[in-house]
């Protein structure tokens, strides 16, 4: 495998990334939370985009896979920030964003802050807002008294033996990147993919993003028995057709 190269951010942090030559727009896509840029809708997309000679990026958040720096050092506005400077250096014209999960909701503080960079967005499962509504909403005052006393807490993780240690920071920092409490507007198309089986994101937060975000294309597609992966294969071709669909317009 190709070894990624690297990108160091205005932070001072080292991005790594592997971007494929081609036409634009271009496409981008954002990881999740804890994931890499070689996870199997990653690798999909850039097969798909390599097959279309299509321009295509994908990269790791620091913290994340080979980019540096330590995850537990990292929040929203940090991940946020570095997907920014990989939009904005490694890339030209307009690009589609497609945000899996954490992804999705760094998807649109991109789509907020430079809307100008463009063409469409196409969320998988997005979870804006995931630390609030999510990690300390669901928390127990046991649970959130330790974590303001000791800085962090271990939460039980359902694709890792690991359990996920969820700091501080992330939670307090997270409050600053929240886009579901103030207008948010997408004016390009948006295709937004939801599992119906996904125990990590509720089908009422694709909702509640469908009705809070305003725009004119803006659509939801909900698929029975899929889970928060959203990797089979099905899955995977309408990834690709979602993106398709978006460039054509």
């Amino acid at each position: 495998m190709t070894e990624p190269s690297s990108l160091e951010t205005p932070e001072g942090r080292r991005i790594a990334y592997h971007r494929t030559e081609g036409a634009g727009p271009g496409v981008v896509f954002l990881g999740g939370f804890r994931s890499d840029m070689d996870g199997t809708k990653a690798l999909y997309l850039e097969d798909w985009a390599k097959a279309r000679g299509q321009a295509f990026l994908r990269f790791d958040y620091s913290g994340h896979g080979t980019s540096s720096g330590a995850f537990l050092d990292g929040s929203i506005g940090d991940w946020a920030a570095d997907a920014r400077a990989a939009v904005g250096t490694l890339t030209e014209g307009p690009q589609v964003l497609v945000g899996s999960s954490m992804g999705g909701w760094i998807s649109l503080l991109i789509a907020r802050e430079m809307p100008e960079r463009l063409a469409g967005l196409v969320t998988v499962a997005a979870a804006p807002d995931f630390t609030e509504d999510s990690m300390w909403a669901d928390a127990t005052e046991a649970q959130r008294a330790e974590l303001m006393e000791t800085g962090q807490i271990a939460l039980p993780s359902d694709y890792s033996d690991e359990p996920y240690i969820i700091t501080r920071r992330l939670i307090e920092e997270g409050r600053a990147q929240l886009v579901l409490r103030d207008p948010l507007s997408l004016p390009f198309p948006v295709r937004m993919l939801q599992g119906t089986d996904d125990a990590d994101v509720e089908m009422s937060v694709a909702l509640r993003l469908l009705d809070h975000a305003g725009g004119d294309d803006i659509r939801l597609t909900l698929v029975k028995g899929a889970d928060h992966r959203f990797s089979s294969p099905n899955c995977l071709a309408l990834i690709a057709r979602a993106v398709e669909e978006v460039l054509s317009r």
